[in-house]
């Protein structure tokens, strides 16, 4: 068969299963969007900037474990990518951005919205390529996705001259290459197996990397043999049920008392999918002082590059973990268990704080929508107090139910992730956002209304940016600067002018109200939560400190 080159883009997406890709159209693309007019079986979701179409392709591939497909112009088409880009690439999504170039008879010649576009985004790509003829195509498409998905996930980018689009080559279509997951190494496993045998107080770290692989199941029977607690980091929530009676919560700078202390008082500790982030850690030199490390991950680069490991095992982690769990004999319940239960029920940060003031408690908010949901529904966060917030009010039981920017921390991400999440799962979907944050990409209300996603914005408006002005009030003697708001944008208007429902809450006694209306609403709905400017998300380690050393409101 006979095709030009956007054809052939649509053909090869298709080949890789793509369903959905998430765009905006300008010249250099001028060609693939209309060969999308007439192609029924993949759908372009339209939205309102270039950066909400690169977060709602990773909150679809988040949400879905598929690899999500946005597609720009060149020039600033192509560089409004560059955020959402950056993000899928630290928290290792798997993403093909597809972006218009001029043609090559106009590249390196400052053309009209011409940009070196794979220079910019070399670190923050797995790959990318820059297709000069159309011959070569498909198979770069191909190539993009297999690398996209094996190994460590994350994003890949195809840059394509106007030019290719439109000259026509022959297209043979072909089956996906089949992506192999890596083999495990049975010394490793041994190693490890010896650690596991001569430890008295392990306790298990779950990381991102638990998600990705969909290891929960795997990730249980290791828990069941070893008696032992088990925390998260921020990615791996979702990955081990929060119901579970051993689970401590979140670990590190914004963890719990129980999750802290376990890492403290551990003679082992068993990262899984975990890159021991700063975030995680704190001070890197006396983290787990205590403890030996057993590190399982699929990247040996991470391996030892923040924490210096005892021993490891490489490869895909629910390949791992079935493994261990083979030649792992089961345990007894200890007084390290009975301590870390101890814990948990003395671990006054896991209690909801009364706020002292007539506003909104934020944490309130969130245990009431984990309540009407059930838990049931895909929570997204922006970034700041909300998002940790939303760790603390929300049991996530099921892998790929909280889809939050780690790496990055990138503020506006997390409404495009749910427009991408909701039309993955065609399921209900919150963003949890703080009112800086939300104003960042509130142009995306367009597309919610425009698609009529049953995406809820839960805004916890203080007036302040709070995470930088709880900063300021802890660490810099109360000096505010550039953090108050002071802006009183009506957010209920705003939601009403797109064509959304807009509601407003002031006090505790209306959330629940709120939330039910929200839920039961056949749309998009905002609802615009007054929260006090001093409200804090705590507990929170002091920058540098050891892990154990929290600060914690009463």
């Amino acid at each position: 068969m006979k095709y030009n080159g956007s054809r052939i883009i649509l053909e090869c997406l298709k080949e890789q299963g793509v369903d959905t890709i998430f765009g905006y159209p300008g010249g250099a693309v001028l060609n693939i969007f209309d060969a999308l007019y007439s192609f029924s079986e993949i759908r372009c979701v339209l939205t309102s900037h270039e950066q909400g179409a690169s977060h709602a392709a990773d909150g679809y591939a988040r949400a879905t474990g598929k690899v999500g497909v946005c597609l720009a112009t060149s020039g600033p088409g192509a560089t409004n990518l560059v955020t959402g880009i950056a993000t899928a690439y630290m928290d290792s999504v798997p993403m093909v951005a597809i972006t218009g170039q001029v043609a090559t008879s106009l590249i390196g010649k400052d053309s009209f919205q011409e940009v070196d576009i794979t220079d910019i985004t070399m670190p923050i790509t797995k790959h990318n390529f820059i297709v000069r003829k159309v011959e070569d195509l498909a198979d770069t498409i191909r190539k993009a996705f297999y690398i996209a998905q094996s190994g460590r996930p994350g994003p890949v980018l195809i840059d394509i001259p106007k030019d290719v689009t439109g000259n026509e080559c022959e297209y043979e279509p072909r089956k996906p290459e089949k992506i192999e997951k890596s083999s495990v190494r049975d010394a490793e496993v041994e190693g490890a197996i010896e650690l596991l045998l001569e430890s008295k107080r392990p306790v298990i770290i779950v990381g991102g990397g638990c998600n990705i692989s969909e290891a929960s199941k795997e990730l249980k029977i290791l828990q069941e043999k070893l008696k032992c607690p088990v925390c998260s980091t921020m990615m791996g929530l979702g990955a081990f049920s929060g119901k579970d009676d051993m689970f401590t919560g979140m670990v590190g700078m914004h963890g719990t008392k129980a999750s802290n202390k376990s890492i403290c008082e551990s003679d082992l500790v068993i990262a899984i999918g975990c890159r021991f982030s700063d975030r995680v850690t704190s001070n890197a030199d006396t983290f787990a002082k205590n403890a030996k490390i057993l590190h399982i991950d699929i990247d040996e680069a991470e391996v030892s590059k923040n924490i210096k490991a005892d021993s490891f095992i490489i490869g895909d982690v629910e390949e791992v973990l079935k493994k261990v769990n083979e030649k792992l004999t089961a345990r007894e319940g200890n007084e390290w268990t009975e301590y870390a239960l101890g814990l948990l029920k003395k671990d006054k940060s896991k209690v909801l704080r009364i706020n002292k003031c007539d506003s909104v408690n934020p944490v309130y908010v969130i245990k009431k929508l984990y309540e009407l949901t059930d838990g049931e529904a895909i929570i997204t966060t922006e970034v700041g107090q909300n998002q940790i917030w939303a760790t603390q009010g929300y049991i996530y039981t099921k892998p790929r139910s909280f889809i939050t920017s780690g790496g990055l921390g990138t503020m506006g991400y997390g409404f495009g992730a749910a427009i991408g999440a909701s039309v993955g799962k065609d399921k209900m979907t919150f963003d949890i956002a703080g009112d800086g944050s939300f104003r960042m990409n509130i142009n995306e209300l367009a597309t919610v209304v425009r698609y009529k996603l049953p995406v809820k914005i839960i805004v916890l408006n203080n007036n302040v940016l709070g995470m930088v002005r709880q900063w300021q009030n802890l660490f810099y003697k109360k000096r505010y600067s550039s953090t108050t708001l002071e802006r009183d944008t009506d957010f209920v208007k705003i939601a009403e002018g797109y064509g959304a429902l807009g509601l407003r809450v002031d006090t505790n006694a209306g959330v629940e109200s709120a939330l039910k209306k929200a839920i039961d609403y056949d749309g998009p709905v905002v609802i615009d939560f007054t929260v006090g400017e001093d409200e804090m998300a705590t507990p929170i380690v002091p920058p540098g400190a050891d892990i154990e050393n929290m600060v914690v409101l009463d």
